[in-house]
């Protein structure tokens, strides 16, 4: 009887234990989105939040991180189109990665991009009129303070029917670029400016080339065919300044 009792006892005890490590945990696998989160390098990431239907409008996070702007999807429809809020730049892959959403960004996306890049350029086209010791770089910087006004009065025109609220402030991405700036003087501010210049313009061209050719609103391909070639004799100037500067 004490051998039988002692032998329940044991299986009772084995059943226990194998029923306890049996017991798994499953982890919940989210289908990928258009709303998934990348963190770059410097910890800021690139989200991409799905557009809603034509004509409604979705509330998005406002590119700066400081508040909210509400973009109205019309021209794009379901998971076709999206809307991103571009993260900060921690190094050339992230740049790249950033230059790799033109392809697929929506028309939305794309004017507050704009919006954001023409504010870089008259920000910091004010500075070089006051900062800079080189006088191309005064001229060159007028001129984007000149161009880029323009431009974004443009920008405006095309943005309100669309229903699309434009940044008050800088993106992430145009932000780091302005970082690169702040605080030089000198000759150290004339190289860093046209360094910026070359790849803000570079990114612009990037952009707007891709927009030229699948915009799903009329109105936002005209835009990007009108703009392009000053983007790029802009890109031009600039290349060749740097080298003076450099």
């Amino acid at each position: 009887m004490k051998a039988t009792s002692f032998l329940l006892v044991a299986v009772a005890m084995m059943l226990g234990s194998a029923c306890s490590s049996s017991t798994t945990t499953t982890g919940t696998t989210g289908s990928s989105t258009a709303g998934s989160t990348v963190t770059d390098d410097a910890s800021s990431g690139m989200t991409s939040g799905a557009s809603t239907s034509p004509g409604s409008s979705s509330s998005t996070s406002d590119v700066s991180g400081t508040g909210t702007n509400t973009v109205g999807a019309a021209g794009s429809s379901g998971a076709a189109g999206s809307s991103a809020t571009m993260g900060g730049i921690g190094g050339a892959a992230d740049m790249n990665a950033f230059v790799a959403t033109f392809a697929t960004m929506d028309d939305p996306t794309f004017l507050m991009t704009a919006a954001s890049s023409n504010m870089l350029e008259i920000q910091l086209g004010q500075m070089a009129t006051q900062q800079s010791t080189d006088a191309d770089v005064k001229k060159y910087g007028q001129m984007m303070k000149d161009h880029h006004t323009k431009a974004t009065q443009e920008l405006k025109t095309v943005a309100a029917p669309l229903n699309v609220t434009l940044p008050t402030t800088l993106m992430p991405v145009h932000q780091a670029l302005a970082d690169k700036v702040m605080g030089k003087t000198g000759k150290a501010f004339d190289e860093a400016y046209m360094d910026a210049m070359e790849t803000a313009h570079r990114m612009d061209i990037a952009m707007f080339e891709a927009k030229t050719k699948q915009a799903s609103t009329p109105s936002v391909k005209a835009l990007a065919t009108k703009t392009l070639p000053m983007l790029n004799s802009h890109q031009k100037m600039a290349d060749d300044i740097e080298k003076k500067v450099d």
